[in-house]
């Protein structure tokens, strides 16, 4: 490699470094992507894949209508504008497109997910792999860059960027396997390598309220790229942004947020709810944090159920053993160790909210639900940090800004390494803004990087 210079080398092969790569090769340029696990994975995989997308042919084949304009309405309103409207602008624009392209072009399999609408999204919008896994996802993404002649290069352990006397990009040092050091003379460089979610350190400093939570995102997110362009004069843009969920207590496996969306609630270990949890399931984690030894319960019923069966995810969490069920409301709480009285109180509360007896005193609104029915079940849930959403200030190309604004020549950023939409804070995440920001930045990236 040291032979030449490349075009373009993209750190991180996981969705936004493989979809930079992709757009590369699309460009007709050589490209390397170094990895440096042995098997590109990252958050991606640990995902349930689903992309959002706008005006898909997807949507139309479904009789979904929706467009860029109403998406982009959907992201400014859950960030309370706190979030840069032209990228989220340029970025909703393309997402449709992006969804479409690795779908038409490069193979990756997709089908629109239309049996429940998460919170904020105002459209069915997600576009997920037949088996609803961030593994596949990959797997078909992995595929599509080996057709397409992408180098990747995995056990490889970068060290950090080089620069001329001007501060342009001129190739990058790392490590293989064996420990031998490598310098890759590059045009650009693409930084793919996640957030700062695995480094406690960061967490503590930037997003203390969940310093003490699970981290449920990939042990690579070390924050890499932050401290990499920080030091090139990059600046750094809502690092106290993340994505929450709540996690299964023991196994530490997510629990689809599908089982609220159709009625179910979460109590605290008083057997009382203690927040409007379709809010969305990023702050709700905040919320869990704070209860009583961090734990609440997921309570819900057989039709809740329903949609979360067609995913592995919640499947892994029955096989856990860790789902409780009662055939009445004390058979329940006695197996959770609830207090019997007050979780009647809290089931007997909502019932009355979705027959519209009286308004829920949180402000949630079930939108026509029926009220839970025997057996019920119950999982005691954890707050999880998956992956932090604040990182490199990036423009609509996806180039690296410096703190006056102006582009770092040569030096891109997508993903976890960039700044995303959700604003400055977990309540700012619209469910699937993690990918979002992953894929059409990481495409923003490859097509500008491959034109250095």
């Amino acid at each position: 490699m040291e032979a030449g210079t490349l075009p373009v080398v993209v750190v991180g092969a996981g969705a936004a470094g493989l979809t930079a790569a992709l757009a590369v090769r699309d460009a007709g340029a050589p490209v390397v992507v170094l990895e440096r696990d042995a098997v590109p994975a990252g958050n991606t995989a640990l995902t349930l894949g689903m992309l959002p997308g706008a005006g898909t042919r997807f949507q139309r084949a479904a009789g979904i209508e929706d467009d860029a304009a109403l998406f982009l309405a959907d992201i400014l309103a859950k960030a309370k504008g706190r979030t840069d409207h032209d990228l989220a602008r340029a970025i909703t624009a393309a997402s449709g497109p992006a969804v479409e392209w690795l779908a038409d072009r490069h193979g990756v399999a997709f089908e629109l997910l239309d049996d429940i609408l998460y919170p904020g999204h105002s459209r069915h919008r997600y576009h997920v792999p037949p088996d609803r896994t961030g593994t596949a996802f990959m797997a078909d993404l992995l595929a599509a860059a080996s057709r397409a002649g992408v180098q990747l290069v995995t056990e490889a352990i970068v060290e950090a960027p080089e620069t001329d006397a001007d501060g342009r990009v001129t190739g990058v040092v790392w490590r293989d396997d064996a420990g031998r050091r490598h310098h890759t003379a590059c045009r650009a460089l693409v930084l793919a390598s996640g957030g700062y979610g695995a480094d406690p350190e960061a967490v503590a400093r930037y997003i203390p309220e969940m310093a003490g939570a699970v981290h449920g995102g990939h042990h690579g997110s070390r924050g890499d790229a932050l401290v990499w362009g920080e030091r090139l004069g990059a600046a750094l843009v809502d690092p106290g942004s993340y994505q929450g969920h709540c996690v299964a207590d023991g196994p530490n496996l997510p629990v689809t947020w599908a089982l609220i969306i159709r009625g179910g609630f979460q109590v605290g270990s008083d057997g009382r709810r203690f927040s409007n949890e379709m809010s969305g399931y990023s702050e709700q984690a905040h919320a869990v944090a704070a209860q009583p030894g961090g734990v609440a319960w997921t309570i819900y019923d057989r039709r809740c159920e329903e949609p979360a069966l067609t995913f592995r995810d919640y499947h892994r969490v029955l096989e856990s053993g860790v789902v409780t069920t009662g055939e009445t409301v004390d058979d329940l709480a006695r197996a959770c160790g609830l207090p019997v009285g007050a979780l009647a109180e809290t089931l007997a509360e909502v019932e009355a909210v979705t027959r519209g007896h009286a308004p829920d005193r949180f402000g949630r609104v079930f939108d026509g639900t029926p009220p839970l029915q025997p057996p019920f079940r119950a999982v005691r849930v954890r707050a999880a940090l998956f992956h932090t959403q604040g990182g490199l200030a990036i423009d609509t190309r996806a180039r690296v800004l410096d703190r006056a604004g102006r582009p770092l020549p040569g030096l891109f950023a997508a993903g976890g390494a960039a700044r995303g939409l959700s604003g400055p804070a977990a309540w700012g995440y619209l469910g699937g803004n993690g990918l979002l920001t992953a894929v059409v930045p990481g495409r923003f990236a490859g097509t500008a990087a491959a034109a250095c």
